[in-house]
């Protein structure tokens, strides 16, 4: 079968780039234009016409790749034409009249690179994330994974483990031999230089997946302290309803930002008070459970009303910064309970101190990104097979002590097989719709 998808972006554009992909894409190209293949590789200018007749649908470049020498590894082609509906409607209409072409479904040109061994999963992944990369940093770990270390470090890892499965199995196979004395001294050793080193790859604080799916920033406190107004204000825009009326946000409201390059996640949530209304009551667990989840929690408080219930005194934990809002209606200083807590005074009403709230925001930011050349984490399918390997590699350490070789061999071969499943080294048809569903269509 033989796939076709605009792989740039939908709208009105100067040019627009469809990509063809299977063993029909030579009748394709001569079905489309003068029935002549380009030279491989080359730009070349083409009338590209509607399949069976002469009236031509719009001219432009075309490039064709054979297999095995193009991104999926099959023959592939791609016609680069002018960016209107019009012609892209056109042409999708007569390439999926030619027998066994059809419309590529989300991620296939990818997953076809996998399948067809010219990239590994984490490079898949890296491709969709770089795609849908929105700051800087984002752009850089998307480019350092597709780069190939991390798929490195992983397979260096697991051939590692498979080299120890070859010694325990011979110690199995030839229990009554005289094998070399060291060789159990290696298996130990081996085993626990690899533990050590996915120990060292979890212990990341979750800065990939921060990076990738961004920084967690929950606006929390009482009713009518200003969180709305903050998040507006944060957001340079209306995001949230603003009124005097308490209760008014019930909801969790998002907006994603780009603080100094770093991708942020800001929620507004609703205020936190006693209340009988069913709705509120709700709104008011889902703020809970956002403080739960957030990197970073901004507890915004009326500094006319510093009497904190224990609830907000909960909140304001090492990831909590204090924001005490309304402070131009201050009589008074502060106490010294509250100055022993991270806090800021401002007014958003009169623009006052706002720059030292975002400048305590980006000082944590930084302290959370802080990334060095170590492998990074950027899914949870990643951590999940992690985790599963170390649980793997510590029963297997337990019972090769015992020499219990048969059940030891068994944990290493599973924790070998989770390591596989990272780069995709297994039989991993299972994981792979969900991860390239995630592409868009036409990449």
């Amino acid at each position: 079968m033989t796939i076709f998808a605009l792989s740039s972006g939908p709208g009105i554009s100067g040019i627009s780039v469809i990509r063809i992909s299977g063993n029909q894409t030579q009748d394709v190209i001569k079905s489309l234009t003068d029935g002549k293949l380009p030279t491989p590789r080359v730009a070349t200018l083409k009338k590209f016409n509607k399949i069976n007749t002469s009236e031509v649908i719009d001219e432009g470049i075309l490039l064709w790749f054979p297999g095995p020498e193009s991104y999926t590894g099959e023959d592939m082609a791609e016609l680069q034409v002018h960016g209107s509906k019009a012609v892209i409607d056109a042409l999708h209409e007569t390439i999926s009249k030619i027998e066994n072409c059809r419309l590529a479904e989300p991620g296939e040109f990818t997953k076809l690179a996998f399948q067809n061994g010219k990239i590994n999963l984490l490079k898949a992944e890296s491709v969709a994330d770089l795609i849908s990369s929105e700051t800087e940093i984002q752009r850089q770990q998307a480019i350092k994974i597709m780069n190939g270390r991390s798929a490195d470090k992983f397979i260096f890892l697991r051939e590692k483990l498979l080299k120890i499965l070859s010694n325990v199995e011979a110690k199995i196979d030839f229990p009554d031999e005289d094998l070399p004395k060291n060789i159990s001294n290696e298996i130990k050793k081996s085993s626990d230089e690899v533990l050590k080193n996915i120990e060292k790859i979890l212990d990341d604080q979750k800065v990939g997946e921060r990076i990738r799916e961004g920084f967690k920033i929950a606006i929390l406190g009482p009713t009518n302290a200003g969180k709305s107004s903050l998040l507006n204000y944060l957001s340079n825009r209306d995001v949230a309803i603003v009124s005097e009326i308490a209760g008014t946000t019930r909801d969790i409201i998002e907006t994603h930002l780009n603080i100094d390059g770093y991708p942020v996640i800001v929620s507004d949530t609703a205020g936190i008070r006693e209340s009988k209304d069913e709705i509120e009551k709700k709104g008011m667990k889902l703020s809970l459970n956002r403080a739960e989840e957030a990197d970073l929690k901004l507890v915004v408080v009326d500094a006319k009303n510093l009497d904190f219930t224990d609830f907000l005194k909960g909140l304001l934990d090492e990831n909590a910064i204090l924001v005490i809002n309304k402070s131009d209606l201050l009589e008074k200083d502060i106490g010294p309970d509250i100055k022993k807590i991270n806090h800021v005074l401002i007014s958003i009403k009169d623009n006052l101190n706002i720059d030292n709230l975002i400048l305590k925001i980006k000082n944590n930011l930084k302290n959370k990104f802080i990334t060095s050349d170590d492998i990074l984490i950027t899914r949870e399918r990643h951590r999940h097979h992690l985790r599963q390997c170390l649980e793997h590699l510590k029963n297997f350490n337990q019972k090769n002590e015992i020499e219990d070789f048969d059940k030891a061999a068994e944990d290493l071969r599973l924790a070998t097989r989770h390591l596989g499943m990272i780069v995709g080294k297994v039989d991993v048809e299972e994981i792979l719709g969900s991860i390239f569903n995630d592409f868009c269509i036409g990449k």
